[in-house]
């Protein structure tokens, strides 16, 4: 039997260390003798062991001897729409999830952790079976944008610590994500108070993706308290891809739509390809229609117009994923947190408990405005931060 898949008759090592209350790592040093546990951390695990009747066969004790050092990472699959060609090859471009997964590789790195990377089909029946055999030969997961359900979550969380990426949080998963609110808020400021643009529109991303209906909904919101009109809806639903912006535009000028003076995209690719179509058009950016995006990709400020958007930290994203999963691992919770937080985590630290709680850690964001949304060409040196 898999020690980490465990059942309501046969308790786990992970059914102990959520019963004491402690890291799989203390567990370990419980049944191995070595390291010399706090006497409190013995105590509790001892404890737990005698409540739950665990007993550890061969595979627990051979699971409890030493972590595998493996983290696993399973992000979503998606194909973007169709355009005829012209953004072909971005349709499925991994620009934003290869930088994630590069920050939580540098991280892991330096930990002395491997990371097992997956990709799931969002079309795909058997999610959490795949996911779950994925877990079976990691320490914790992270996982992306919605890979799973939150039941689905929830399930996987029984087993393995997991991380979520700009998911919902809650209950035993921690989750790490950009400030979407706070920057879509002031990027609406931005275009009705300063550019007294008072028809606007949103284009969003996948429908069920957390991140796209926090920027939609804050965006909205800010722009009809301003005494502004914000567009949505089935006409402005796109899916990310760059193909996505080009056939949202397309559409409504076929049907011969008036376009609203500003439009606000999900992600900076989807920007990509609104300026495109409204180009093919004839229509000028910023002159006829101002867009903005928001990630601030390397390709932003190379555009011309220059893409006014919203920076996030997106390597830092990673990083700060490894770095909880890390924690809920192997730290210890007897041991005191430290008074002050770190800055790119203003929330609440996480318990480093499997099956305790876990927290909402979010990193700040920051508007950038250039050409695209009316302001004068940004000549500064760009800054867009790789961890290294």
């Amino acid at each position: 039997m898999d020690a980490r898949a465990g059942s309501a008759a046969t308790p786990t090592i992970y059914d102990v260390a959520r019963r004491a209350g402690v890291s799989i790592a203390s567990v370990s040093r419980v049944l191995n003798g070595r390291d010399n546990p706090r006497p409190a951390t013995r105590d509790r695990v001892l404890k737990a062991i005698s409540e739950l009747g665990f007993v550890p066969d061969g595979a627990a004790r051979a699971l409890s001897s030493r972590l595998k050092q493996v983290v696993g990472v399973v992000f979503r699959r998606v194909y973007g729409t169709d355009d005829g060609g012209m953004f072909e090859d971005e349709s499925e471009s991994l620009l934003f999830g290869d930088q994630i997964n590069r920050g939580i590789e540098i991280v892991a790195q330096r930990r002395g952790y491997d990371l097992l990377v997956s990709s799931v089909n969002i079309d795909e029946h058997t999610l959490p079976n795949r996911i779950m055999t994925i877990a079976g030969k990691c320490d914790g997961l992270i996982l992306h944008d919605q890979v799973l359900s939150p039941a689905g979550i929830a399930g996987i969380a029984r087993s393995v610590p997991v991380v979520t990426l700009a998911g919902a949080g809650g209950g035993t998963v921690a989750n790490v994500r950009g400030d979407s609110d706070t920057s879509m808020r002031e990027m609406a400021r931005h275009l009705v108070q300063d550019h007294g643009y008072r028809r606007l529109a949103f284009i969003a991303g996948h429908a069920d993706s957390p991140d796209t209906i926090v920027r939609g909904r804050s965006f909205a919101g800010e722009v009809h308290a301003l005494g502004g009109e914000c567009l949505t809806g089935p006409a402005w639903q796109g899916d990310y891809s760059a193909g996505s912006g080009v056939q949202i535009i397309r559409g409504l000028i076929a049907l011969g739509a008036t376009l609203p003076r500003a439009i606000a995209c999900a992600n900076d690719q989807t920007a990509l390809g609104v300026i495109y179509a409204l180009a093919e058009h004839g229509l000028d950016v910023p002159g006829d229609v101002a867009v903005t995006g928001f990630d601030d990709l390397p390709f932003a400020r190379h555009l011309r117009p220059q893409l006014t958007t919203v920076r996030q930290p997106i390597q830092e994203i990673g990083a700060k994923a490894f770095e909880v999963l890390h924690s809920m691992i192997t730290a210890d919770p007897t041991v005191p947190t430290p008074a002050t937080p770190s800055p790119t985590a203003p929330t609440a630290p996480t318990t480093g408990v499997p099956g305790g709680p876990a927290a909402d850690f979010v990193l700040p964001t920051k508007l950038v405005r250039r050409e695209s949304c009316g302001c004068p060409p940004d000549t500064r040196p760009s800054v867009w931060r790789q961890i290294s």
